[in-house]
């Protein structure tokens, strides 16, 4: 993880297309609070509890005057229809050129049954309004962590 983003990074200006197929930046949400959860594939019982936790604390993270953005390198068709699936309400990215997981660091070397693979890790970006990274979890655990990111952002003030 030498790429890793560490607190105090200003947010970069990396490009991804949202589950639309519509042109975003991550630059694009300085102003406010801004959590990007990275996830390693939609769709999948992890990731689906994941974003559902995220999703049905939209009104509070929107509350707090926050956006989230969660990231993988699924393509934004198979976002829409994940999104679609189970009525996702937060703003799913599609790194398809890899650029934003290797931005932030989180395309590492995995293993499952002995065999090491890339893939992406599951954690946590928070920044504050002025694009300063405020806050990193790395390795996260599903259960409970949107609550947690919650609390944190609301702790942003």
């Amino acid at each position: 993880m030498s790429n890793a983003m560490e607190p105090g990074t200003q947010m970069p200006a990396l490009g991804f297309a949202d589950a639309d197929g519509k042109p975003r930046k991550l630059t694009d949400f300085v102003g406010k609070p801004c959590v990007v959860y990275f996830y390693p594939k939609a769709d999948t019982p992890g990731c689906t509890s994941e974003a559902k936790d995220f999703s049905a604390l939209a009104p509070d993270f929107a509350a707090a005057r926050s956006v989230v953005v969660g990231i993988s390198r699924d393509t934004p068709g198979k976002l829409a229809k994940f999104r679609d699936k189970y009525g996702l309400s937060v703003i799913l990215g599609a790194d398809s050129d890899g650029s934003v997981t290797e931005g932030f660091g989180v395309w590492i070397e995995k293993s499952m049954y002995g065999r090491a693979y890339m893939g992406i890790e599951r954690a946590t970006f928070l920044f504050a309004a002025d694009g300063e990274l405020a806050r990193v979890w790395h390795g996260v655990k599903v259960k409970g962590h949107a609550a947690e990111v919650l609390a944190a952002v609301k702790a942003l003030g």
